[in-house]
């Protein structure tokens, strides 16, 4: 029996991607994947109508009803319920307490119980383990490293989000070491010149022993961040996805050499599926179903 397609969407601060995956290949459908940027900070209906627009733009590609749709969100959520939490953040204030669940299952009408929520950290990593660099592996460590820091980990087959933004590191939480704003603060602080992003940085890297030396000091925070998880848990890989991992060649030396240092064997790679990792992860939560009722 042909298993049904399940949508997978991802939604971020900026934007919301949907695309339908294949249960059997575990890939996505790439006439069915749509991006639009969003306003984060429109009212609850516009953000609701925005979003169910786009996934049935994606569904309306293929001849098939769709009516299971996994989706990554970010925090505080209620995941179970489908409730959004998320206040203060410059994002999703007006959808504070509202039922993001049941908006959407009645804008596509699809039964609430096929629509589930799942953090985006948790759905990176769910991505990576079933179709990307976590493959074959069984104790592994994922981080989103971008203008906040996302964490997930999976033991033997077991996801779950490691919420580890906000753990003491340092004098502060490990976010302010381990996201875009330290690296632009870092710079500032060196050079008195003010980068717009990490991009920026990195193409300044090439040539500017400064934003070297920035790189590397990240590197360090970064080791000494992971190093009581590896520990704790005898991790085998750290899968390193978000923007800042796509600068991995400015501290992949770096890194690797703290933890020889360190005495740490442990694989580092960034992620297989990039932006595809969340779509797979969220549509995951399904596969197992549908297998079951095969």
């Amino acid at each position: 029996m042909n298993r049904k397609l399940v949508a997978g969407v991802d939604i971020g601060g900026s934007h919301i991607t949907v695309a339908l995956v294949e249960p059997v290949t575990k890939r996505v459908i790439d006439c069915t994947r749509k991006r639009r940027d969003i306003d984060a900070s429109a009212d609850a209906g516009s953000l609701l109508d925005q979003w169910s627009s786009l996934i049935k733009k994606s569904f309306a590609e293929v001849g098939k009803p769709v009516s299971e749709v996994g989706v990554a969100m970010p925090g505080p959520f209620d995941y179970e319920q489908g409730i959004s939490f998320i206040q203060g953040q410059e994002k999703f204030d007006k959808l504070y307490g509202v039922n993001v669940k049941n908006e959407l299952a009645e804008r596509l009408g699809i039964d609430e119980d096929n629509i589930v929520f799942t953090n985006d950290a948790e759905c990176y990593l769910r991505g990576e383990v079933v179709s990307g660099a976590g493959i074959g592996y069984n104790r592994m460590i994922g981080l989103t490293i971008g203008t906040g820091l996302g964490s997930a980990i999976a033991i033997d087959g077991e996801v779950k989000d490691a919420d580890l933004w906000r753990s003491k590191f340092k004098d502060a939480i490990a976010e302010e070491y381990l996201s875009a704003r330290w690296f632009i603060r870092r710079y500032s602080e060196l050079t008195g010149v003010v980068v717009k992003d990490v991009k920026q940085l990195a193409l300044l890297g090439r040539e500017d022993s400064c934003a070297q030396n920035i790189f590397k000091e990240f590197s360090i925070n970064l080791g000494a961040f992971l190093l009581r998880h590896i520990m704790t848990h005898n991790l085998e890989m750290i899968i390193l996805g978000g923007n800042i991992a796509k600068s991995y060649s400015l501290f992949s030396s770096a890194l690797n050499d703290y933890f020889i240092a360190e005495g740490i064997t442990v694989e580092v790679r960034t992620a297989g599926l990039w932006e595809d990792a969340a779509l797979i992860g969220g549509a995951s939560r399904f596969f197992t179903k549908q297998k079951e009722l095969n």
